[in-house]
């Protein structure tokens, strides 16, 4: 009877791991399954539809992919990181050192930007030639139009944490009013103009009330609490005029390839299977 029973079970679980590895839809023969389905509507906290949605697109995205043969290697992902590190006012080691503090899986950081570079190729080949490129004009429009965009804090006062030992930081981090032992606090008043690139860096990416990601400073665990930002000052349009450029041609970029994957839509071959 118990081996009956174990049979039974053995089956069901097999039927039902069958169910969800189901085929649902094909795009251009290329399937999506039940299961990649559930993961999506998990992952992005969406309902069913734009979960399938999602998906359609990346799979279109994947055969443009495949079509154009575009690819990017770890010296891609390096010469990349370059150009974000002295954007940065950093070389690339420092900023590698700042990314590992703030991510847990580096490697995982790496194909993060491995993909973003993939993505990027197949953009530029896509719209070249297909969208107008912002004038002199359009920036500075922009710059006047979102001022509290290029403001950046000169004064900045944070409560400081150190401790030779990650564990005891991160724990000081959790629970800022508790005592940890191992970790010290001070109060510091910072300068823009006298931070070194890293530090800045990690500043600007934080928020009033709350931690930098962690950083190491005369060989310990060191964290900032930001508790106040004061005299902002507008950036000169000269210094952030590369970056409005950026903004406004991704923003262009965006609304083309909305439009782009509309009507490969239309054309592909979409399959509703269950």
């Amino acid at each position: 009877m118990k081996k009956v029973i174990v049979a039974l079970l053995i089956s069901i679980s097999a039927l039902f791991g069958e169910f969800v590895n189901g085929i649902a839809i094909t795009v251009n023969d290329d399937p999506i399954t039940l299961y990649d389905i559930q993961k999506k509507e998990i992952e992005l906290n969406v309902s069913k539809d734009k979960a399938v949605s999602e998906l359609i697109d990346e799979t279109l995205f994947n055969q443009l992919i495949k079509k154009y043969n575009i690819t990017a290697d770890l010296f891609d992902v390096n010469n990349y990181l370059e150009k974000v590190a002295a954007s940065n006012g950093m070389d690339l080691y420092t900023f590698k050192s700042v990314v590992k503090q703030r991510f847990n899986d580096y490697e995982k950081y790496e194909e993060q930007t491995r993909q973003q570079i993939i993505r990027q190729k197949l953009i530029d080949k896509l719209v070249r030639g297909n969208i107008k490129i912002a004038t002199e004009e359009d920036l500075k429009i922009y710059y006047e139009n979102n001022p509290s965009m290029f403001n950046l804090a000169n004064n900045v006062k944070a409560v400081q944490y150190t401790s030779k030992d990650r564990n005891s930081l991160m724990s000081a981090m959790n629970n800022p009013m508790a005592v940890i032992d191992g970790v010290t606090k001070s109060n510091v008043q910072l300068n823009q103009e006298s931070m070194n690139p890293q530090i800045r860096y990690l500043i600007s990416q934080t928020e009033v009330n709350q931690f930098t990601a962690i950083f190491t400073m005369e060989k310990e665990y060191t964290t900032l609490l930001l508790t106040e930002k004061s005299d902002e000052k507008t950036l000169k349009f000269e210094d952030v005029k590369d970056r409005i450029f950026n903004i406004l041609m991704q923003d262009r970029e965006q609304k083309y390839l909305k439009d782009y994957f509309e009507k490969m839509k239309l054309s592909a071959e979409i399959n509703i299977i269950r």
